[in-house]
Order: structure tokens, then sequence, then C-alpha cells
């Protein structure tokens, strides 16, 4: 008996077309960001192509999904007459297309960043690499589950290296271990963040030794709850560490918390782990400086 397996199979079939010979921008389908597709194109790789799903309806053939695609492989080919692989489906009408286009990634599970790293190491890609290496060398480990010397904040750890330098990550890394020896929740990527701030704002002007002389006589869970009292997201445990490391510290010795923000324009970094980033050219108002300063 011949088992009929055509409830799984979509009748589909695939065909090169010119991207000239294919419509896209239906009113279903979210707007183009010319953002993006300058970036994919500025990295453009052929074997990240994915077929472009394409309606054909009275011999037109519809893009309900893909039209980024073709818009980068034109800008990349400079040429409307390239030709991209279509998964075209031939008995569809509008209202099937978006009701496609709206639910096909409702049961779709999206890579976590632990598992795109992961995938890059087996890549050999060098930053992974890179990384990966820096965070045994303290005999930390970079997991996807929390634990004692586990880090999970990767993207935070890739964020780092890619907008303060591996100097700076090295750093932040070693001053965590040193201060928390590698309690679980100090590589919060909150923590990670704050601390990257510190070291770039203050450089050699923040004292390791001292910093954890005192910062490892104040638990995460106080640094936490302050910080959360303070400001959102990393930008909060910045100024709770360094409240704590100007204890006690008369004149000069303080570090400026003007500096924090005015020392030099910070590079950007976007929302990573679920933080909550607050501008970084937002200055402090004259009454939290104040406060700062009382306590």
């Amino acid at each position: 008996m011949n088992e009929d397996f055509s409830p799984y199979v979509p009748q589909v079939h695939f065909e090169l077309i010119p991207i000239k010979n294919l419509v896209s921008n239906q009113e279903y389908q979210r707007n183009l960001s010319i953002k993006h597709v300058q970036r994919t194109a500025a990295h453009f790789d052929v074997n990240q192509i994915n077929p472009v799903k394409v309606s054909r309806r009275n011999d037109i053939n519809y893009v309900f999904n893909g039209q980024h695609t073709i818009e980068i492989v034109s800008l990349v080919s400079g040429n409307l007459d390239t030709p991209v692989w279509c998964m075209v489906y031939e008995n569809l009408d509008y209202v099937e297309e978006a009701d496609i286009f709206a639910n096909q990634l409702k049961f779709t599970k999206p890579l976590s960043p632990y598992e795109i790293f992961v995938a890059n190491i087996e890549a050999g890609n060098d930053k992974q690499l890179i990384i990966k290496d820096l965070v045994n060398s303290y005999d930390l480990v970079i997991e996807g589950k929390p634990g004692p010397g586990n880090i999970c904040a990767v993207s935070t750890l890739e964020k780092i290296y890619d907008h303060y330098g591996y100097h700076i990550l090295n750093q932040t890394i070693r001053l965590i271990a040193a201060t928390w020896e590698g309690e679980t929740k100090s590589f919060s990527a909150n923590m990670l963040l704050g601390v990257a701030r510190l070291i770039y704002a203050y450089g050699s002007e923040m004292k390791e030794d001292y910093f954890k002389e005192k910062l490892s006589q104040i638990s995460i869970r106080e640094i936490s709850r302050t910080a959360k009292d303070r400001r959102a997201g990393s930008l909060g445990y910045s100024e709770a560490i360094l409240n704590v490391y100007n204890s006690r510290r008369g004149g000069h010795n303080m570090l400026s918390i003007e500096k924090l923000y005015s020392h030099k324009k910070m590079p950007a970094i976007s929302a990573v782990q679920k933080v909550v980033e607050e501008d970084e050219e937002e200055q402090l108002s004259t009454e939290q400086l104040q406060l700062f300063r009382q306590e």
C-alpha cells in the first residue's frame, strides 16, 4: 500500500526568476528597511540566501516572503536581471498569501544567542573563538544555563568586544572574576556592561586592587537592588558600583560621576539579553548629582 504524504508536502516548485519579474511591497508586508538591506549587502554571503516565496496569480509573481532578499541581491549585483531561487505557489489567493505571511513564524523557535555562538565556534569564526579562549583563560565557561563560573550573557560579551575592544572585555572579565569569584549573577548582562562602561570612562584612574577590596564586600544582590533604584539597565549598575568605589574616599581620590557621562561619547550599545539601555548622552540632573555626592 502506498502511503499518501501529500497533506505534509506543500504544492510548490522551484524556479530561478529574474528580480525584474518579481513584484513585492504588498499591503500585508512590513515596510522595507533600507538600513537592513544596506547592512546585509555589506556582508553579503551567497550561501546565506534563502529561497523567496512567490505566489503566481494571473501570471504575475507576487513575493509574499523575501522582499528584503531580492533588494539585497539587487543592490549587490547591481542588475535587475539577476535571478533568485523562488518557491512558487500556483494556487493561492491574496488572502491566503497574507495569512501565510502573518503566521509563518508563529511556531518557529528562533536560535538563542548561545546557540548562535556555539555554531560560530564550530564554524571557526575568529571573534567567537577569541572570546571563548579569553573566558576560558579565567577558568570560566560560556554556557546556555546559569551556574557558578558560567557566563550566559554571550550577546553582551560580543557587544563589549565589538564596541569597546578586546582589552576592555579582558579587564571587565578579570575584574568581575577576581571580585566576586564567579558568583552566578556576577556575569549578568547588566553587570558586564556596567563594569565595562566604568573601565571605558575612567581607565587607569580606577584602581583594580581598590575596586576588588571595596566591591568584594558588597553582594551582587545589593548592587542589583541599588542599581534598579537609580537608573534602568547597565547605567544603573555603573552608578551603584561607582558609589561603593567612591565611599570614604576623599577629595581628588574620588572618581567624578560626571565623567561617566561626559568623558566622551561612548559607542552605542543596543538592547541585549532584555537589558533596557538608556541614551548614552543623557546627562544627570542636578538633583541626581547632589544625591550621588551625599551618599
